[in-house]
């Protein structure tokens, strides 16, 4: 798989993060997308309508076997060589890996345990993947897993309807008061539906917060990419508290214009210590 081919699945896969990575310097940007192959293609073996179990399988077993004695697989190779330059923990890919094989069981949280369960191998793994890829102070870490866990909530959030039709819950709906969020459920209930979202979406800001404690870590360029990237998810966010509802309607995303927009204005207030 050449790098052309990683490109495209990282711009498929999400279009936030893949404008806002070209901020990364050359050799950065190159592990990033080595690693969001991985992870990606992953993903869609458990996202494809219908699920292809078998080929996720054989995917982790590849993984598993490549680690040993290496790996011709044009996405999983080139994955453990970043794991051995990088030293990522093991530990990581199999979390992630739990993760997504709780996906093929459609799962539907009840507590907010629950989904911070599924969170830390989804999201908060990919957190400290790049906090190795960037070189980053140990003192970092936790910022970066609140990181991931922020964005993946605000995904949950922004994903609602697409879940709905996975069978699939991620949001905690102990003491909602709805069984589920199909939207013939919250149509009935729109006043309690608003107040659950924009609910969620001050627990994902409260992450968020937090998370951003941790850009001090991070060097002048890179910072730019994973700023902009956070304030694309603040600025999605912001439209759905607005009105919740818009998630029936459509993906709430930027537009490649105000993620170019927000990086330049990143990049002068950085560059002046704000």
């Amino acid at each position: 798989m050449n790098t052309n081919y990683r490109t495209e699945i990282f711009k498929e896969g999400s279009k936030t993060y893949f404008n806002s990575s070209i901020f990364f310097s050359k050799e950065i940007l190159k592990e990033v997308k080595i690693l969001y192959a991985f992870v990606r293609i992953a993903d869609n073996f458990v996202d494809s309508v219908p699920q292809q179990p078998e080929k996720f399988n054989e995917f982790v077993k590849e993984y598993r076997s490549g680690l040993k004695k290496g790996s011709d697989d044009p996405v999983i190779g080139p994955f453990i060589e970043l794991v051995k330059k990088r030293n990522f923990e093991e530990k990581w890919a199999e979390a992630f890996f739990d993760s997504m094989r709780w996906d093929l069981s459609s799962p539907k949280m009840k507590t907010i345990d629950e989904s911070l369960k599924y969170i830390y191998g989804s999201a908060e793994v990919i957190g400290l993947y790049m906090a190795k890829i960037l070189e980053l102070d140990e003192r970092s870490y936790n910022y970066a897993k609140m990181l991931g866990r922020a964005m993946q909530y605000a995904n949950f959030i922004r994903d609602i309807d697409e879940d709905n039709s996975f069978g699939r819950v991620y949001l905690p709906l102990e003491g909602s008061g709805f069984s589920n969020l199909q939207k013939d459920v919250t149509g009935y209930k729109p006043l309690k539906f608003r107040m659950f979202v924009q609910n969620e979406i001050r627990r994902f800001l409260h992450w968020q917060t937090e998370a951003e404690k941790g850009f001090k870590f991070i060097p002048y360029r890179s910072r730019i990419a994973v700023r902009t990237a956070s304030d694309m998810y603040k600025w999605s966010m912001k439209k759905i508290y607005d009105d919740p509802f818009v998630i029936y309607d459509r993906k709430v995303k930027p537009s490649k214009a105000r993620i170019y927009v927000a990086a330049i204005c990143n990049a002068l207030k950085i560059g002046l210590g704000q």
